[in-house]
């Protein structure tokens, strides 16, 4: 396993001319031909600016742009620090210790996590198999109701493939009409579903799925290979680290932070730190 330590980090990363070499030859490694002239060149560093040039023709490369970190004044060494904490950690990193750690005002801060969450959003594409199917519902403590049809709670709809990824989306409501196109769109026809007694879901077999059901109102939790343990755990980790390290997400921003953590999920098995992949992400347009 290849660990990314601070030590090691800083090394990589001494300034902010390490870290804009980093993203163009992420974006541009394998360019040897300039767009403007048709010539095989070499591109250099501009100085004083965040952009290379061909070193016939003087076209600029601006491998920042609308990339997360597109007119941003922050420093890159400052971001790219902020990705290796978000790589690092397990239940997420909250605005407030990004304000700590880089010195940075509030408003950046939240800005810069903000920003990074939007690299976690990655199409899973089909589940198939056996597909554990759940809802949760995400929100402050409130009186009244609890789980499904409760207040001030969001309802999050989700599926996760037994040894493989997971589908989470914020949804309106958790009625049929909500429910059934996502898993029609997202799980193969004759993978085998495990729900729990919830009504909506018995209508998932005439649409070529095969459904098995756990009662839970009954303290049926376990029969045989049916249970839904699985998308529960995840929805344990996910409300644990809202909790604990958020405190309170609205609405609004909610799907970045389920992003977040089903991208956390589904990478579970990557033998070295995130850090790679995420700021290969990065990299990338948004």
């Amino acid at each position: 396993m290849n660990t990314l330590t601070i030590t090691s980090f800083h090394d990589r990363y001494p300034d902010d001319d390490a870290c804009l070499n980093e993203i163009f030859q992420n974006r541009y490694g394998s360019l040897k031909v300039c767009p403007a002239c048709n010539k095989e060149t070499h591109f250099y560093k501009v100085a004083n600016r965040k952009c290379y040039a061909c070193q016939y023709c003087g076209h600029q490369l601006h491998p920042l742009a609308k990339t997360i970190f597109h007119k941003s004044d922050t420093s890159l060494k400052n971001w790219f620090y902020a990705i290796f904490l978000f790589a690092n950690s397990k239940n997420g990193v909250a605005a407030k210790e990004l304000q700590r750690e880089l010195g940075v005002t509030y408003k950046t801060a939240w800005r810069i996590a903000k920003q990074i969450r939007l690299l976690f959003h990655v199409p899973v594409g089909q589940l198939s198999d056996t597909v554990e199917v759940d809802e949760t519902y995400v929100g402050g403590k409130a009186h009244g109701k609890r789980g499904r049809g409760a207040d001030n709670k969001t309802p999050v709809f989700g599926m996760a493939q037994r040894g493989g990824k997971i589908f989470a989306q914020v949804v309106g409501n958790t009625k049929s009409s909500t429910i059934t196109p996502l898993v029609r769109e997202n799980v193969e026809i004759g993978s085998t579903l495990m729900t729990d007694e919830y009504p909506v879901y018995d209508k998932l077999s005439k649409y070529g799925y095969k459904h098995k059901e756990i009662n839970h109102s009954a303290k049926q939790y376990v029969k045989g290979n049916v249970h839904t343990n699985t998308i529960e755990g995840f929805w344990s980790q996910l409300k644990r680290s809202i909790n604990g390290t958020y405190h309170a997400v609205s609405p609004k921003y909610l799907q970045n932070y389920v992003n977040e953590f089903s991208y956390r999920y589904d990478m579970r098995h990557y033998p070295d730190s995130l850090f790679s992949p995420i700021l290969l992400k990065a990299g990338k347009r948004v």
